[in-house]
């Protein structure tokens, strides 16, 4: 099986396994000198080109659609893969690690399965980015990580029931690591803007794309990261975090894109929930694509430097605010370009990566999911998101 280390099964064939056997508050290197040798040895060691992704899903009532506490569906389905979340109506599908993005979407399906047979009839789970309905704090699950966090952010952290899919990539490769983020750092809001399906809060149309974000950075450490100029860098930011307090371990380095500690992988945060597992598959094969063909040119040395957070911020405002129907600036000319033409060129470019074409991912950039949502209205939402969650 497939670990983080990419180990094999008898046979000698790559197959699955799990990046995720620490438990949910484990911060490993949290107890460890945290310096740019251990980082990157940690980041050399994974299998290039192996995925996984996180899935954040709500449990609801049926009638009312208002949150219900999500403990009960995951102790009965007893699966590790499935595990509670920060807020109490919260849980979290986590795949194995697959070598074939098509093989880590399979799983995802059968995971989405196995979660709405065990709402029975008086419960739905849905893939909502924001609870459409919901006005003001939620309660957290009865966790010792729940009452830290709840100390050091106070009401800010019950104010948090936010979904995204994050994805997970592997390169074997700690520079090439670093050059594939920012790489991808550049594209936050192409990505975001992509899957953006977050337009209501409190039963109110925002008139946004994505009000998700907007939530989110009522906590620190949320947004566009910062420029990483090398592992001693990261290290010497972390330590610094988690040596003065600010943070109790570094899962709190929150940012829509990380190096994530424990896994050794590139971890994508910048994406809503999607209502279906083929709006997931769609979103995640180009993103895999898109991380093969920025390796690839990391390895012939033509990425382009980072560019400034603010100019990526602004992008990512707009794409929030419009989603595809917007313009984005270009990072380097200041060029405003429709999103959805961005959109276009970055599929064509990354088309060759993908085995399976990306023809629909295309079709996602001509209907985006969230005018179907506007359509619906705040109140028909949640019962059309419980209804096409195993699609």
């Amino acid at each position: 099986m497939i670990d983080r280390n990419g180990s094999q099964d008898s046979t000698g064939t790559p197959t699955s396994g799990s990046w995720d056997d620490a438990p949910l508050d484990a911060a490993p290197l949290d107890a460890r000198p945290l310096d740019a040798a251990t980082l990157k040895s940690l980041f050399s060691s994974t299998v290039p080109g192996t995925v996984g992704f996180e899935e954040e899903l709500l449990v609801v009532y049926r009638g009312s659609w208002l949150p219900a506490d999500a403990a009960a569906v995951v102790a009965d389905i007893g699966d590790p893969r499935v595990k509670p979340e920060l807020p109490a109506c919260q849980l979290e599908i986590a795949t194995s690690v697959h070598q074939e993005v098509a093989v880590a979407i399979d799983e995802l399906r059968t995971c989405r399965a196995l979660l709405a047979a065990a709402c029975g009839p008086d419960l739905a789970v849905a893939a909502a980015p924001v609870h459409p309905l919901l006005d003001g704090r939620t309660a957290l699950s009865a966790t010792a990580r729940a009452a830290n966090l709840g100390a050091r952010y106070r009401q800010i952290i019950e104010r948090q029931l936010v979904s995204s899919l994050q994805v997970h990539l592997a390169f074997g490769d700690a520079d090439c690591t670093l050059g594939v983020y920012h790489a991808l750092r550049d594209l936050l809001p192409e990505l975001a803007a992509l899957a953006g399906a977050a337009p209501f809060a409190a039963g109110r149309d925002t008139g946004l794309c994505s009000v998700r974000p907007v939530i989110a950075s009522e906590l620190p450490r949320q947004g566009i990261p910062p420029i990483i100029a090398s592992w001693e860098q990261l290290a010497g930011d972390l330590a610094w975090l988690v040596r003065g307090g600010a943070v109790s371990d570094t899962s709190e380095w929150w940012w829509e894109l990380r190096p994530h500690l424990r896994y050794g992988t590139l971890e994508l945060r910048v994406l809503d929930v999607q209502p279906t597992v083929d709006g997931t598959s769609a979103v995640a094969r180009l993103v895999h694509a898109l991380a093969a063909r920025f390796a690839e040119l990391h390895h012939l040395g033509e990425l382009q430097p980072p560019a400034p957070t603010w100019r990526i911020a602004e992008n990512r405002w707009a794409a929030l605010r419009d989603g595809v129907r917007g313009e984005l600036l270009d990072l380097r000319t200041g060029e405003a370009r429709p999103a959805r033409r961005c959109l276009h060129d970055l599929i064509d470019a990354a088309e060759s990566y993908a085995p399976d074409g990306l023809d629909d991912v295309r079709a996602m950039v001509e209907n985006p999911v969230v005018e179907h949502l506007r359509a619906l209205g705040p109140e028909r939402v949640m019962p059309w998101l419980a209804e096409v969650f195993t699609e």
